[in-house]
């Protein structure tokens, strides 16, 4: 019987063997609570060690206090974060960002497949620079975006020029950055700090794990305090290790690129065998885990009755077909199957 879950979201999948592993080695005896232990330790060195510098790092429950409390940590309340229309922040966060930051305003940008513009970037900066208007003071990128593309190592950095002209500081929305590292085959460093990213929020649960997200500071001094962020949160856990080994088992041996490539060229698979499909249309460049297609609302509804689930995607249209670690082959063949007999009845 097909796998009908298998495209609906990355987050539907479980947790890969390795974070597994990770977690049982962490649930054996006793240990120190609130991250003052090993693997805490352990798990925060290698991820220096990944981005080949001295970072802050912080390990929280979700996503959305990641990119919360890091947005919070870089505003004050009369300042403006900058982000795209679709981005996370403003589409998925139920107004979390505003309310950790206590009011901080969000200025939406367009641009082309989920990519920022940045003339629309400097014309939210330059459009008032009175006392009645909210100081832009975060550019907000999100990498993959939410539309499944890359930003370019170049792009980045023209958007950390940008940023750095206007004293402004970058926070990037990494919930699927691994996709995006697996995309470019680039070292993590030169499409984060390298390129002007100040502080990135690494997903960890929609690349593998079961739960948790790492807060990464490349500048110590912007993590000041912020460990008071993460306890009045409610985001400081007791038993810090079940957050922290899972990336252990991840980062050892490159398993997250691993996992991450392997959900990249499903994707790709999958957008290759329905491309010339009748009533079929894919909607954005193929470049990490998603492919976003435009279908016929009878295909659509034909798919959900034989049992198919997926989201329709807010603000693009079109529905969202996400692959993970754990897709197999047997599921595209299922779905790109169903996809064919529905397209060719009248």
């Amino acid at each position: 019987m097909p796998n009908y879950l298998a495209f609906a979201s990355d987050n539907y999948a479980g947790i890969c063997p390795e974070a597994w592993a990770s977690m049982s080695e962490a649930n054996t005896g006793f240990t120190k609570s609130y991250g003052d232990d090993d693997f805490t330790d352990r798990a925060c060195k290698l991820l220096r060690e990944l981005f080949e510098t001295d970072c802050q790092v912080f390990f929280v429950f979700n996503g959305t206090a990641a990119n919360s409390l890091a947005l919070a940590s870089l505003c004050r309340s009369y300042h403006s974060i900058i982000c795209h229309e679709l981005s996370h922040i403003e589409t998925d966060e139920c107004g979390a960002p505003e309310f950790f930051s206590n009011g901080t305003k969000i200025l939406l940008a367009s641009g082309p497949n989920g990519k920022i513009n940045l003339g629309d970037v400097e014309y939210l900066i330059g459009r008032r620079s009175d006392i009645h208007y909210p100081k832009p003071n975060v550019l907000s990128i999100t990498q993959s975006t939410e539309l499944g593309t890359v930003y370019t190592t170049s792009e980045l950095e023209a958007a950390g020029e940008t940023s750095r002209k206007y004293g402004m500081r970058v926070q990037m929305d990494g919930a699927r950055f691994a996709n995006a590292t697996a995309s470019l085959e680039c070292s993590p460093a030169d499409i984060s700090w390298r390129a002007g990213v100040d502080v990135l929020c690494l997903g960890g649960a929609k690349n593998g794990m079961a739960i948790g997200e790492a807060v990464v500071f490349f500048k110590k001094e912007l993590a000041l305090e912020f460990d008071y962020r993460c306890k009045q949160a409610g985001q400081l856990a007791s038993k810090m290790r079940f957050l922290a080994a899972p990336w252990i088992g991840m980062l050892k041996d490159g398993i997250w690129l691993k996992r991450a490539a392997h959900a990249n060229r499903c994707a790709s698979l999958l957008a290759e065998q329905i491309r010339n499909i009748r009533q079929v249309e894919i909607m954005f460049p193929v470049q990490a885990n998603a492919v976003f297609v435009r279908m016929p609302d009878h295909l659509v509804s034909g798919l959900r009755g034989i049992g198919w689930c997926f989201y329709s995607f807010i603000g693009a249209g079109g529905v969202r077909l996400i692959c993970s670690w754990a897709t197999e082959e047997a599921d595209i063949t299922a779905l790109v199957n169903d996809i064919k007999k529905l397209s060719d009845l009248p």
